[in-house]
């Protein structure tokens, strides 16, 4: 039973005062003198074996493109003699080496020659940039004032050069000639016709 007044205690025993608490590591137990006199390098386990990445037919294809394959047995051929794979992505995401030549992070900065700032170099390089853009500004608006300016139309054109005027001829065939309306008979003239 609890004694009164006190929590209840635990009924596991702890261990001795030589037992180590957490994972015990064996590469770095040396203390502060190891860590000073030795690195611990880790050496990368050896694959059993290669991972094989799938063909890449897009970039097979338009490799032929750009040699000239046409027929579908050329593509196959040149299928066969170029064997062009995906890039692996994750190939540094899930360990593994990095390619030669490769550097991570952002190349430093050029530093800034102090030889350049005390002869006033990058302002002369400024206002030779603001000439150059002054002189291509002027350029533009010359060829936009030509451009810009209104084209003569049909419209225009003949409003400033009418066309001549046609001469009419006086020939006409007979069928087009105009032909007189019968004569109609005054009231008076048919009253004397009817009279008679």
């Amino acid at each position: 039973q609890p004694e009164l007044g006190k929590p209840m205690r635990n009924c596991y025993s702890l261990p001795g005062p030589d037992f180590t608490y957490g994972m015990y590591m064996h590469k770095r137990d040396g203390g502060v003198p190891e860590a000073i006199g030795h690195w611990d390098a880790v050496k990368a386990k050896a694959h059993p074996r290669k991972r094989v990445m799938p063909r890449d037919f897009v970039a097979m294809g338009r490799a032929a493109v750009d040699e000239g394959c046409t027929t579908a047995r050329e593509f196959a051929l040149y299928y066969n003699y170029m064997d062009i794979r995906c890039k692996d992505k994750g190939i540094l995401r899930y360990g593994g080496k990095a390619p030669p030549g490769m550097t991570f992070g952002r190349p430093p900065r050029p530093s800034t020659p102090i030889f350049d700032i005390m002869q006033h170099r990058y302002k002369e390089l400024w206002m030779e940039e603001q000439r150059a853009r002054t002189r291509v500004q002027h350029m533009v608006k010359k060829k936009v004032g030509k451009i810009g300016e209104v084209r003569e139309n049909r419209t225009t054109f003949l409003r400033t050069h009418p066309l001549p005027v046609k001469e009419e001829s006086f020939w006409h065939p007979r069928r087009f000639e105009k032909v007189q309306a019968p004569h109609v008979p005054s009231p008076d003239q048919r009253q004397l016709f009817w009279a008679s």
